[in-house]
């Protein structure tokens, strides 16, 4: 006897999704007069409960691709060519829609995480070129299905519903289109009830193994080294910006629980520096382009570390700027990730935790002074020492740390 294939679930070809939850029923299509252009992150073409098709099938004066740029797509390279086309794309110098006096003809849309939606604004030549706009929601978002870093960060169908009625001054005229939006959450919230909660949430209880975040720290082999580095990066908008990758121009260091003056170097840009560099490192733009030869600043760097150190940073851009020179750190750890892995939350900039933990910083010393002593506040923290360096233990305070 033949074994009996598997059943299979019916899916609707046009949102892709099972035909138990899908919402294509509720799809309430309104014509625009701006020609919108989405981008998809292949990533989020994958995940299920993304709103961008369902955007695009709401729309029709608008394109869907998918891609990671828009360099390689004929079509997509000739609409970021046109006149009058701008990217919604929040930054500082970007044009808030509700002052725009002349919307633009084409609105490009990127859809994906933040992270990955950056990336490709950024690393995108033709994207990173046009003006952007951005906007402040008024209302917080409905995506009650997916877990969104603030009230304030909409889906891509709500973001674009809102600009929209900016843009084209209509207030509530883009709002049918998220009866389809609004259809896809209760069904999945429904759905997710009847099967006894979120698969994430179950596979999260069924996990009983306790993992200290901080043991990548704890058990470090050597010295525990924090570590700040500065760059020379142009804005990738910036007409005049020149070719390469952005460079070091700062590395401070100390070792915690070493006395002295650890190290500092300033180090001279081989390219033309950046006009707000000054200003972000809180330093003469004199003394960065007088500063010492990069070959003997990243001499003496190699002097000063040990075979078995450990650096700290906060984030990984340190990390990134030694390996764009040609020094990979071999073992490198990131206090920012670890603390919101240890409390499940965000801690902020290492100014602020330094802030919560009562210690101050040095002043006019520039900002990488500044960073690396808030990050050997936070670090010997972590470590269970005393903030301020004394002799004695200091339990990790998290109610303080993130409060």
């Amino acid at each position: 006897m033949d074994a009996e294939l598997p059943a299979h679930r019916d899916v609707c070809l046009r949102c892709r999704r099972p035909k138990r939850v899908c919402w294509c029923d509720a799809l309430q299509p309104v014509p625009s007069a701006t020609h919108v252009v989405f981008l998809q992150h292949p990533r989020e073409a994958k995940v299920p409960i993304s709103t961008c098709r369902m955007a695009h099938l709401s729309l029709p004066n608008s394109r869907l691709f998918i891609g990671l740029t828009a360099v390689g797509t004929p079509a997509l390279e000739a609409l970021c060519a046109q006149s009058d086309v701008a990217v919604l794309f929040p930054s500082d110098s970007a044009a808030d829609v509700e002052a725009l006096a002349t919307p633009p003809r084409t609105l490009v849309v990127v859809d994906g995480t933040w992270s990955n939606a950056r990336k490709v604004v950024e690393k995108c030549p033709l994207l990173s070129r046009l003006p952007r706009l951005r906007f402040t929601p008024t209302t917080p978002g409905n995506y009650r299905i997916r877990k969104e870093p603030t009230d304030a960060h909409y889906s891509t169908i709500e973001a674009t519903a809102y600009v929209l009625e900016r843009l084209e001054r209509a207030p509530g005229r883009f709002s049918p289109i998220l009866s389809a939006f609004d259809a896809m959450v209760d069904r999945q919230l429904a759905f997710t009830q009847r099967s006894g909660g979120s698969r994430h949430k179950r596979k999260t209880k069924r996990n009983t193994v306790k993992v200290d975040p901080l043991a990548p720290l704890k058990s470090a082999p050597g010295r525990v080294v924090t570590v700040f580095g500065e760059a020379n990066a142009w804005p990738l908008d910036a007409v005049d910006r020149p070719e390469g990758e952005p460079e070091l121009v700062q590395l401070v260091a100390q070792a915690i629980g070493e006395e002295g003056p650890g190290f500092f170097a300033l180090l001279r840009p081989s390219r033309p520096l950046s006009p707000s560099v000054p200003a972000h490192l809180d330093l003469p733009a004199l003394a960065i382009t007088q500063a010492e030869r990069r070959a003997s600043a990243l001499a003496r760097w190699a002097r000063f570390l040990q075979p078995d150190d450990t650096l700290v940073g906060w984030g990984t851009y340190c990390a990134k700027l030694l390996a764009l020179e040609g020094l990979r750190p071999e073992r490198f750890v990131d206090l920012r990730s670890l603390l919101a892995q240890v409390n499940r939350g965000r801690p902020g900039s290492v100014e602020l935790v330094a802030q919560r933990l009562g210690v101050a910083l040095p002043d006019g010393q520039g900002r990488a002074v500044r960073r690396l002593a808030a990050l050997a506040v936070a670090t010997r923290a972590a470590l269970g020492l005393n903030v301020d360096g004394s002799p004695g233990h200091h339990r990790l305070d998290l109610e303080v740390l993130f409060r």
